[in-house]
């Protein structure tokens, strides 16, 4: 076992780059912006393909979940294939600070890249638990306050380019689109936050993907929902959102701003719950109400619009999952997993892929074990749990997704 591993120093900010791994593309690029903003040299990462697993394979122990293995294996395949010089880079890693093994990756990843040769290599931890205190990489308040304003637009972006991207009537058109203010966004995201601005390119944003001519197509809606790294990552879901506008399907994706504010409300749930954290939760309410006015001037720009259908409110969801799954149920993606099932029932979206990733117990209990008791109070719902491992084929898994939207059109 490690007991002493290499420190992110002051000194690595001129002399280090920090690798990321690719959970949320669009969200991750502008936070890669904000990032070098305050002198980080972070680096995005984009290799894929079976290296990255046969990388997890082989450096992590065969009992870790699949997101744990995809994001250490991208790590080390970057190191090994990617032209990184290992006495020069570092790597950064979420930690939520709950009990899911997210928050010991961080270990994981340091025994990984030491078996695999680089014990040299800092690793990062991004996280607003109080975890890592000794390393050189901080959070600070104006930092964070960039961070959520990434998520925001991330959320906007992915939400517009899934509600046109299976009825554009030039092929293209919405990614470009996407790219385009992704470029324009990353840009601004190095200057001083002007909050009148940030609404005034919701605006912008949502009239720019208004103008793309579509087609006049019924197409059957599909949740996604499960472990927040497979339900995102490309990567970890073999891009399940554009397989499933290829099999004729609109995806619908609840927003990484629903996490955020899932993380911040257990702060408040730990006090009414348990008498703990008072203070925690004096803070945490605080925060809440912040981030529900940003999520909210969201939606709001979208129904101004009229042309698209905005996310559901988070001070709704919460009231979701109550009749299933009590509110202490919180490792992992916890009650909120459950909770986004029963949204996209409300909102029409009757047919939900849930996303197994191998290993995650959590996931499994208020996702797949949910599934019955959901569709007991609700039988026009059509959810199907897809397991994403080392092992499982590719093909499997989307020929159960077929199945899926074939049962889903007889029944229409």
């Amino acid at each position: 076992m490690l007991t002493e591993y290499p420190r992110f120093t002051p000194e690595m900010k001129k002399t280090h780059t920090i690798l990321l791994p690719n959970m949320l593309p669009m969200h991750e690029r502008l936070m890669e912006k904000v990032f070098k903003s305050y002198g980080y040299n972070v680096k995005l990462l984009t290799n894929d393909g079976r290296g990255v697993i046969e990388n997890g394979q082989k450096f992590v122990h065969n009992d870790t979940c699949y997101p744990a293995m995809l994001v250490i294996g991208q790590f080390i395949d970057a190191i090994k294939n990617g032209g990184y010089d290992p006495d020069r880079v570092a790597v950064l890693i979420t930690q939520t600070g709950g009990g899911c093994r997210a928050s010991n990756y961080i270990h994981l990843l340091r025994k990984g890249l030491a078996k695999a040769g680089y014990p040299q290599v800092p690793v990062l931890s991004f996280n607003v638990s109080g975890l890592e205190r000794d390393s050189g990489f901080s959070l600070t308040l104006p930092m964070l306050h960039r961070l959520l304003y990434a998520v925001l637009y991330g959320d906007l972006l992915m939400l517009l380019r899934n509600q046109t991207k299976p009825y554009e009537v030039n092929a293209g058109e919405s990614e470009a689109l996407c790219e385009k203010w992704v470029e324009k966004l990353t840009s601004e995201m190095e200057k001083k936050v002007n909050y009148r601005k940030i609404k005034e390119n919701y605006r912008k944003v949502i009239e720019d993907f208004a103008k793309i001519e579509l087609r006049k197509e019924e197409r059957i809606r599909v949740g996604i929902v499960g472990e927040i790294f497979i339900k995102y990552s490309p990567l970890g879901n073999n891009d399940l959102e554009n397989f499933l506008i290829q099999e004729g399907a609109e995806p619908v994706v609840p927003g990484l701003t629903d996490f955020c504010l899932y993380c911040v409300y257990n702060g408040i749930i730990d006090t009414e719950l348990y008498g703990i954290n008072k203070i925690k939760s004096f803070f945490s309410k605080i925060i809440m109400k912040l981030l529900l006015k940003k999520q909210k001037d969201v939606i709001n720009a979208i129904k101004k619009n009229g042309k698209f259908r905005p996310n559901t409110p988070f001070d709704h969801t919460i009231t979701l999952a109550g009749d299933y799954v009590g509110m202490g149920t919180k490792m992992g993606e916890g009650w909120l997993l459950t909770a986004e099932m029963i949204e996209l029932s409300e909102d029409g979206v009757k047919n939900i892929v849930c996303a197994q990733p191998f290993g995650c117990l959590p996931n499994h209990i208020v996702g797949k074990g949910m599934m019955k008791p959901i569709k007991e109070k609700n039988p026009d719902v059509n959810i199907v749990a897809v397991d994403y491992d080392p092992s499982a084929t590719r093909i499997n898994q989307e020929n159960r997704i077929k199945l899926m939207l074939a049962n889903a059109k007889k029944s229409d």
